[in-house]
This record gives C-alpha cells, sequence and structure tokens, in this order.
C-alpha cells in the first residue's frame, strides 16, 4: 500500500474484501421440463462453498442419481426427498463442467450440467432451482409468471438508471474523462500514483474540480488468459459507512489480457457531507471475481469550497 501526500490510501494487491453491493446475485429459478427428448440439458450456475438446491414436485431416488467426475470438486451430493442439494468444495474453473443427472421416483431422468457463474454483471449463482414436470400446473404456472415479473422490474428499473444516467452531469464528466478530455472538465490532477499486482498494472489519478472530485484508472490486463473488467464500485462515508452516488464510466466492458483500458469515476462534494459535516470517503473497486482490487480515501480537501 502507498500513502499519499494528501491522505490517499490505495491497495492495488487484491483482497479477498467483497463489497456488499459485489456479492454475487443469489438467485431461486424455475426450470419447466419438456416432453422433446433433443432438448439441450439445463445449465445450474454453483459456486464454491454455496449451498444449490436442485427441487422437485415429487420424491428423488437417490440410488439412481448421480454426479460424473466430481471427486475433488464438490461434496458428495445428499438427496432429502425431493430435494438434491449440491455444494463445490471451490470455485469451477470457467471450462469445467460437472454433469448430474437425477432419477425421479416414477423413473423419469433430469440430465444437469453444473458451470461456474459468468464474469458479466449479471449473472447469477443459482440458490435454489425450482424443476417442474407439470408445465401447466398451478405451482409451475405461478413460478414462471413470479420470474416474468422479476425480469420485468429488472429491465424497468435498469431503463430508469439509463435515462437519468443519460442527463447526469456526473456521467458526463467521467465520460470525458474516460476518453481523455481532461480540459473539457473543471478538474485538474493532484495526485497521481502508479501500482502493479500478478493481474494488473494500474496508473491512478486523483483530481479535485468545483464542489467535485474524480479518480481515473488506467488499467493493463497482465493476466495471460483472465479478462479483466470492473464487478462493481462502492463508494462509503469512512466514519459510518453510508452508501453515496458515484458516477462510472468505462472505455469498454472487459480488457483483455495484455489490453488496457480506463474507468473514470466522478463524485459529487455533496457525497462528503455527513451529519453535517465534512467526512472522508472510501472508494472500492472490485474486479470480475469478486476480489478487491483497488481502494482509496478520498479528503474532503478534494474539493473546491
Amino acid at each position: 500500500m502507498l500513502l499519499l501526500r494528501s491522505v490517499l490510501l490505495v491497495a492495488l494487491a487484491a483482497s479477498a474484501a467483497l463489497a456488499s453491493g459485489g456479492r454475487d446475485k443469489l438467485s431461486v429459478r424455475p426450470i419447466l421440463l419438456s416432453e422433446h427428448p433433443d432438448d439441450a440439458t439445463h445449465r445450474v450456475y454453483v459456486k464454491g462453498q454455496v449451498v444449490t438446491t436442485l427441487r422437485f414436485e415429487q420424491s428423488v431416488d437417490p440410488v439412481k442419481t448421480k454426479m460424473l467426475g466430481w471427486e475433488g470438486r464438490l461434496e458428495p451430493l445428499a438427496v432429502v426427498r425431493n430435494k438434491v442439494l449440491l455444494e463445490p468444495l471451490h470455485d469451477l474453473d470457467d471450462d469445467e463442467a460437472i454433469p448430474v443427472v437425477v432419477t425421479l421416483v416414477d423413473g423419469t431422468e433430469v440430465p444437469f450440467l453444473l458451470r461456474p457463474p459468468g464474469r458479466e454483471g449479471w449473472s447469477w449463482t443459482d440458490q435454489q432451482v425450482d424443476v417442474f414436470k407439470n408445465r401447466e400446473s398451478h405451482a409451475a404456472m405461478h413460478a414462471v409468471l413470479r420470474e416474468a415479473l422479476k425480469k420485468n422490474d429488472a429491465l424497468t428499473e435498469e431503463n430508469q438508471r439509463y435515462r437519468k444516467e443519460e442527463t447526469s452531469e456526473d456521467h458526463a464528466l467521467a465520460a470525458l474523462l474516460v476518453s481523455g478530455a481532461l480540459a473539457q472538465t473543471p478538474f485538474k490532477v493532484v495526485e497521481r500514483f502508479f501500482g502493479k499486482d500478478a493481474d494488473a498494472e494500474i496508473d491512478a489519478q486523483v483530481l479535485q474540480g468545483k464542489v467535485k472530485a474524480a479518480v481515473v484508472f488506467k488499467i493493463k490486463n497482465l493476466a495471460p488468459e483472465q479478462p479483466w473488467s470492473m464487478k462493481s464500485a462502492r463508494l462509503v462515508t469512512l466514519d459510518k459507512g453510508h452508501e453515496r452516488a458515484v458516477a462510472v464510466r468505462a472505455t469498454g466492458r472487459e480488457i483483455m489480457p495484455g489490453g488496457s483500458g480506463v474507468v473514470a469515476f466522478v463524485v459529487d462534494g455533496g457525497a462528503f457531507m455527513e451529519d453535517g459535516k465534512l467526512t472522508r470517503l472510501s472508494l472500492e473497486v472490485y474486479r470480475h471475481d469478486g476480489m478487491r482490487q483497488a481502494f482509496i480515501q478520498l479528503d474532503p480537501a478534494l474539493i473546491e469550497r
């Protein structure tokens, strides 16, 4: 870690801490079985040390329910009446897939493929999968309707956020900083630091503006195969941990191995106020795998009043 003159702290080596906003989304979702014999095997997204439950409408035959090639990667599966419990010992690699065949007491075989969650911000870990053999049952139709409403609410919220960002001054400033147009913004560079770990090389600038502050990360991906992406960012007051809004813009969703990209953050001066007083802020950046890539303490001296 480097201690900078303006009391800005950066930790460029990834740490195991997770932001509350950066945790994997745990999901309960329905699967409707098809009568067509050529339908694809259903994928189930699992995470290390997180129990995933497959829940069926009827009891499961524990003798005929099996996993293939699971040794050393998952706990032995457990069958409890109409439920199958799965728990990976650790996160699966991106190219890993573990077949599971669940056999119901009526002889129906249901194949699954256990896969790791994707790297994208909208990826999920399956906490529970409700499997319906009778597609027209009341329970199945209710589960599908509930899932459709949930997706509609998420899309509505996302569209509202996009519309708000389109007219947001802070997001416009972040976009200018990402494009390298510093001269077109009210900011000036007051601190610069450089850091490197096994996966990333970061050249960062801290900027001061009129009632606003900003941080710009120029990131080079040093990983041989894994693309780098920002999973989440979290801005909180240092004293009480209250969440604050931060505008974020990036040159792209992912930085490929050997490539470079820019991520810019703009903080409004009002974020530094807590209980009527100026306070320091902590900006935390979490990468694709949930590890904390960097954090910076922002002093209220950064905003000119």
